[in-house]
């Protein structure tokens, strides 16, 4: 079984709650193979016209600009990844309401029709990836599982989104550390209780995979 973390966020784990997820899961999962994709540490181009230039070169046999090579590269590896995971971790923070733009553009070269999706002969999105599963692990300092702020919150929405409904992945876990920033006295308590949790989620998927 093999599990593929992606991992999106640069700051130091003194900084950072959801590098302290990541950091914790790793630490705690045992037995299984772990892949790590570091959406900052890799070479990821935006999803734009670059790409699209790149497809028709590769038809043409055109020779492509360094920009095209480069996204399809990134694209390909990214797919190869998604590809030989059974289980993919996504570890991110929320800012700004949503996620981090390299997350973005990971779920951008993975998001493709025939490849974690299709349309069938009426029009209709088929999912290509139940096959898979996924655990959410997503730090908020500010709290949004309130009915009034929850539809604020678009970063583990859209991925689940994305993931779930999309894919058709099966969410089997899912670890939200939130409101540490909005309510500092109790910091050190809710970023303990959730990297418990964190090591729980990685105890568990060690005791079901090996």
């Amino acid at each position: 079984m093999n599990i593929l973390v992606v991992k999106a966020n640069n700051r130091p784990a003194s900084e950072a709650v959801s590098t302290k997820m990541y950091e914790a899961f790793i630490k705690t999962i045992d037995g299984v193979n772990v892949t790590t994709y570091d959406v900052f540490a890799e070479d990821m181009p935006y999803l734009g016209q670059d790409l699209f230039n790149a497809f028709g070169k590769v038809k043409s046999g055109e020779e492509m600009t360094d920009i095209e090579t480069r996204i399809l590269a990134a694209k390909k590896k990214a797919m190869n990844a998604f590809s030989a995971a059974d289980v993919v971790v996504f570890v991110f923070p929320l800012w700004n309401l949503t996620i981090p733009a390299k997350l973005q553009t990971f779920i951008d070269y993975v998001y493709q029709a025939g490849y974690s999706f299709k349309y069938d002969e009426n029009g209709q999105a088929v999912q290509l990836m139940t096959d898979k599963k996924a655990v959410i692990l997503n730090a908020r300092g500010g709290i949004y599982s309130t009915p009034e702020a929850a539809p604020l919150e678009m970063a583990a929405t859209y991925i689940k989104n994305v993931a779930g409904g999309v894919f058709g992945m099966e969410i089997i876990d899912e670890v939200i550390i939130e409101g540490h920033a909005a309510a500092p006295d109790q910091a050190e308590k809710i970023i303990a209780d959730g990297l418990e949790k964190v090591k729980n989620v990685a105890k568990n998927l060690s005791a079901v995979l090996v």
